[in-house]
């Protein structure tokens, strides 16, 4: 049964793990395996992307091409590159470098568990890999399709998206920020790549320009509402909960909307965001419900 045909009554809980198992199965069709001296580097692959998650990011690829028929070869091997490029970012902003963090999804980072260097390979790895992926003829027989998928995201993980948003992350610690500094901020580091996860779904599609801008609209505002919820979490959640060290935003002078803006207006803002996100998917009807569904999901979560 695919996503899209999934009854309402369905728990979103229940759809993100149905559909992160299938993830998790095509991953690990995909990830290589091998020997010799490069193995750790391979291990280190699997090490970062087979350790579970709730992969709201490849959720969002499948649910959207779902809604516009793709089959689901198509819909989890997109939505597996999108994945690995997550995990990709997720293994760097980890290191001492970076973030300095020892735990991730309840097991040690990657740096911990291998070393620095086999770490930074295994990101680089999963990068091109990502790409990989996306430009192989089982991903989409068109190659305008295929072209569109890897623009999108090269456009959403590098120097305009995902890392120019890491790189003023590290320039404005323990700096006064304003609001409007902290929204780029978040639509780069963050918000980009659930937009294109959203994205690649109506790519895969071929979906018409107002049914994919519609798309854009509704993953622009999930993925601002997604970070602001997280930054919260930071401060209120519990680490056994979330998987990772909570309390290190403040520590580490990090800017956030719920330090500019304080806890209330911050979740009334996600709250905000998540309703403008479900009012975006009018045009789809009934179709849309798990993507609606997981608008809610993002503000309410715990975890």
């Amino acid at each position: 049964m695919s996503v899209a045909t999934l009854e309402r009554s369905v728990d979103i809980s229940e759809s993100l793990s149905a559909t992160a198992q299938k993830v998790e199965a095509m991953l690990d069709r995909l990830l290589p395996r091998g020997e010799g001296p490069e193995r750790p580097l391979l291990e280190a692959m699997r090490y970062a992307c087979l350790n579970g998650g709730k992969r709201l990011r490849p959720y969002l690829t499948v649910c959207t091409a779902h809604l516009f028929d793709v089959d689901d070869e198509r819909a989890y091997r997109t939505a597996a590159a999108v994945e690995m490029l997550h995990c990709y970012s997720l293994v760097h902003d980890d290191l001492p470098a970076m973030d300095d963090d020892e735990l991730r999804r309840g097991r040690p980072t990657c740096h911990i568990a291998f070393d620095e260097a086999t770490a930074i390979l295994s990101g680089d790895a999963l990068l091109t890999l990502a790409f990989d992926v996306m430009v192989d003829d089982a991903t989409h027989h068109d190659a305008a399709v295929r072209i569109d998928l890897v623009r999108g995201l090269t456009e959403a993980a590098g120097a305009h998206g995902m890392v120019a948003g890491q790189m003023i992350d590290l320039a404005v610690e323990h700096c006064a920020v304003d609001e409007h500094t902290v929204q780029r901020l978040q639509a780069l580091k963050t918000g980009a790549l659930i937009t294109y996860s959203a994205e690649a779904g109506a790519i895969l599609g071929e979906a018409d320009p107002d049914q994919r801008e519609a798309i854009l609209s509704y993953g622009r505002d999930v993925g601002f509402a997604f970070q602001i919820i997280d930054d919260l979490l930071d401060e209120e959640g519990d680490q056994d909960a979330m998987g990772k060290a909570v309390g290190k935003d403040a520590a580490a002078g990090k800017a956030t909307l719920v330090g500019v803006l304080g806890r209330d207006a911050a979740r009334a803002k996600a709250e905000a965001l998540s309703d403008r996100a479900i009012a975006s998917l009018e045009t789809f009807g009934e179709a849309a419900e798990l993507l609606r569904e997981v608008a809610r999901f993002i503000v309410a979560r715990r975890s």
